[in-house]
């Protein structure tokens, strides 16, 4: 079962950070900065982990993985509210998956 899964990264080196902005774009919706909302399995979560483990310095990085909740439209407009402009989540199952 897919999840939404919302994806956080500070990461201190720009060529890192390009390298995991990179690979974030074949994951997901990149609706901010350093933020992705993904459409995840378990399996797939666990890839990107692994990936993310072989890119970031892991003294001075950080990514988080927020587990939003199943993947349905209502769900995710529910649980997402912005002050400014309006969140409106795109159809994510055109990507990689």
């Amino acid at each position: 079962m897919r999840q939404y899964v919302l994806v956080s990264y500070d990461i201190s080196e720009p060529k890192r950070w390009r390298k995991v902005y990179k690979m974030m774009k074949g994951y997901g919706e990149h609706v901010q900065y350093s933020v992705f909302i993904c459409q995840l399995t378990d399996l797939q979560e666990a890839e990107l982990k692994v990936k993310m483990d072989e890119i970031i310095h892991h003294l001075e990085d950080q990514v988080m993985f927020v587990h939003i909740g199943p993947v349905t439209r209502d769900q995710l407009a529910k649980r997402i509210s912005t002050v400014g402009r309006e969140y409106l989540p795109r159809d994510l199952t055109k990507l990689i998956y």
